[in-house]
């Protein structure tokens, strides 16, 4: 049985997801492919924007995030996917050579009405730089539950 199921995922119950190094290649390669707007690809065009450098994209911004919840939470859980989220914010540009602190916290959790062994719960993921915070999501996730009814 995996380590994390529903029942462990308490509202107020924080995980640390790690640190990761925002790296100039990789943010690169992900804006070429999925984002390629000009603050994002060139330097110039990063320091003529109200961003002030190149930045990395939002979007590449929350796939680090994803990868540490995957390998602190998810890798070893009853994870069962999500049907989506309310709320994404990107709070201040985040830059290559950045360190982010990645993290969640546990908002509320329910179990299915129609599904008893799944249980919703309300994450919110963060990520931190020097302790800024840069961003800021809010999700819904489903967890199968240890207790089989």
């Amino acid at each position: 049985m995996p380590t994390i199921a529903y029942e462990d995922l308490t509202p107020g119950r924080t995980f640390d997801l790690g640190k990761v190094e925002v790296d100039r290649a990789e943010m690169l390669a992900f804006a070429e492919r999925f984002d390629p707007q000009p603050f994002h690809l060139d330097e110039e065009a990063g320091r003529n924007s109200v961003l002030g450098g190149l930045c990395a994209s939002g979007w590449f911004t929350a796939s680090l995030w994803m990868r540490g919840y995957v390998d602190h939470v998810l890798a070893d859980s009853t994870s069962q996917g999500s049907p989506g989220g309310n709320e994404l914010a990107w709070l201040a540009p985040v830059f290559p050579g950045d360190v982010l602190h990645l993290g969640m916290e546990v908002n509320s959790q329910r179990r299915s009405q129609s599904k008893p062994n799944l249980g919703l719960v309300e994450i919110t993921g963060t990520a931190d730089r020097n302790g800024e915070r840069v961003l800021r999501f809010t999700f819904v996730a489903m967890f199968g539950t240890r207790e089989q009814d």
